[in-house]
């Protein structure tokens, strides 16, 4: 398998582990309020590995906005911008009024409950940004995985 074979594999590892956590914490009726919060915490780790992935993507595509990026590049960009301070938001406003996770670490955490109208729109905000982010790498992932099958096939 090329590089560029076990780089792609690796980033749908890495994509899919994080829109399964996100999935599963946005719904802690669900899970229960422990694990929404736990799963949260994962989820937040494997941002910051996807974005260490992705880093000289976002190096690449910042310099080119600045200088002569098409539409798409542009909106790609502004798009992951957004997404990713809506999760910073979304995390940190999860911190703030987390009720298992932070006592459980010995952080005491009182008087914070302001955050959670907050943290409900960040979630919702994100829900429409992760929607949008994976429309528009539809056709890579589709790609990916029809390729992908047809090397196991062989």
């Amino acid at each position: 398998m090329s590089d560029v074979r076990k780089r792609n594999a690796w980033n749908v590892v890495i994509d899919t582990a994080i829109f399964v956590a996100f999935v599963v914490a946005t719904a802690p009726r669900f899970t229960g309020i422990a694990l929404h919060e736990w799963l949260s915490i994962a989820f937040a780790a494997v941002i910051v590995i996807h974005l260490v992935v992705h880093w000289q993507w976002v190096i690449t595509v910042g310099m080119g906005f600045i200088r002569r990026l098409g539409a798409a590049g542009r909106f790609s960009f502004v798009l992951n911008l957004l997404l990713f301070i809506a999760v910073t938001l979304l995390i940190y406003s999860g911190v703030a009024i987390s009720r298992d996770v932070m006592p459980a670490l010995g952080i005491d955490i009182r008087g914070a409950m302001a955050w959670r109208g907050l943290h409900r729109a960040f979630s919702n905000i994100s829900v429409v940004l992760i929607g949008l982010h994976v429309a528009l790498h539809w056709r890579w992932i589709v790609n990916l995985f029809r390729r992908q099958s047809r090397t196991m096939t062989k």
